[in-house]
């Protein structure tokens, strides 16, 4: 079998070709990412090997401790998009505020958010990690000035493209820019990224449930019922689904869109808004998961229609395969009505 020559680039660069007026912006945005994405890869599978494992002994804006990976990916991020001219402002999940573009550099049209490392909790126990971005259009005026805090909290329809990158077995970058989503395996012995998976699209029916069961006690009626529903499936003359929760939602959404399945982190007692972050987490995937022919709903809505009011703003998550993200609708509808 001959190896497969369509790189990430050449597939971003055929893609833009297809888009009348394309300027060329967004593919080179794209092919910057996926050389961060190289360089935090290297990083990542070295760390065991290097002091970067550990913390740095500081708080990021959630209140949770930083580790030196995570504010290295940050930092390789930055310095790999700031320069290209193509971006007005950025915003990190480990920073506070927009992240403004330096003034000696030329500032464009679009807006860059992400996810340095998703799921750094597991970096130590050498469990898959990723990376997370979001891509918007300015809407305030392109005329090479700063963006500003609107130009971030645009709902997740407004998205022109997104992606994750996962570091595990091996180094796997996916992204969608509306039409489709491809992911590609880096081959380290060419150094770039290979098409693998070619116009994803994930199982209707789902077989796989990811949740942290340990919050079971503090979840709400309709979802305790949701989940002994798929458990009993037996009852229904189908197999009951299975049960795999990494605890990195980039991981567990990879493995549920190859297989089918459905990924949820609801709100609870103990936290009514959920955990996740809508801007850096959950509307970039609920991008990917709809184009792949998904659903993602923060239990009643669409997470992509939600107007956001803060960058670090959370929201509740159920997504992955239609028919179960649709059950669980259901379910939780029925809760809500009771």
């Amino acid at each position: 079998m001959g190896i497969n020559f369509m790189t990430l680039t050449r597939h971003i660069y055929e893609g833009e070709r297809k888009i009348p007026g394309a300027t060329g912006e967004l593919s080179a945005l794209l092919h910057e990412l996926s050389l961060a994405a190289k360089v935090i890869s290297l990083e990542v599978n070295k760390a065991g090997l290097v002091d970067i494992l550990g913390f740095t002994g500081d708080n990021n804006v959630h209140g949770e401790k930083v580790k030196k990976l995570d504010m290295y990916s940050h930092d390789m991020l930055f310095r790999a998009m700031d320069h290209g001219g193509h971006l007005c402002a950025m915003a990190s999940e480990e920073e506070e505020d927009i992240i403004h573009i330096p003034d000696h550099h030329k500032r464009g049209k679009y807006v860059l958010l992400f996810d340095p490392l998703d799921g750094s909790s597991n970096i130590d126990a050498n469990v898959s990690i990723g990376t997370i971005f979001s891509i918007y259009k300015r809407i305030t005026p392109d005329d090479g000035s700063p963006g500003r805090m609107e130009d971030c909290l645009q709902p997740g329809i407004k998205q022109v493209a997104a992606g994750y990158v996962v570091y595990g077995s091996s180094t796997i970058f996916v992204y969608t820019a509306g039409d489709g989503v491809y992911g590609f395996t880096l081959d380290p012995a060419f150094g770039e990224f290979l098409l693998s998976h070619n116009n994803i699209r994930i199982p209707e029916q789902a077989s796989i449930y990811s949740i942290n069961e340990g919050n079971y006690k503090y979840w709400k009626p309709g979802l305790k019922k949701y989940i002994k529903y798929i458990q009993d499936a037996y009852d229904r003359g189908r197999k009951p689904y299975s049960t795999r929760y990494i605890g990195s939602m980039v991981a567990d959404i990879h493995r549920n869109l190859l297989y089918g399945g459905i990924f949820i982190y609801p709100a609870d007692r103990r936290n009514p808004n959920g955990k996740l972050r809508l801007m850096y987490e959950c509307n970039p995937m609920a991008f990917i998961i709809e184009q792949a022919g998904g659903r993602a709903i923060d239990g009643s809505k669409r997470i992509m229609e939600i107007q956001p009011t803060d960058l670090h703003q959370r929201v509740p998550i159920y997504i992955g395969s239609k028919n179960a993200v649709d059950k669980v609708e259901e379910y939780l509808q029925k809760d809500e009505n009771s």
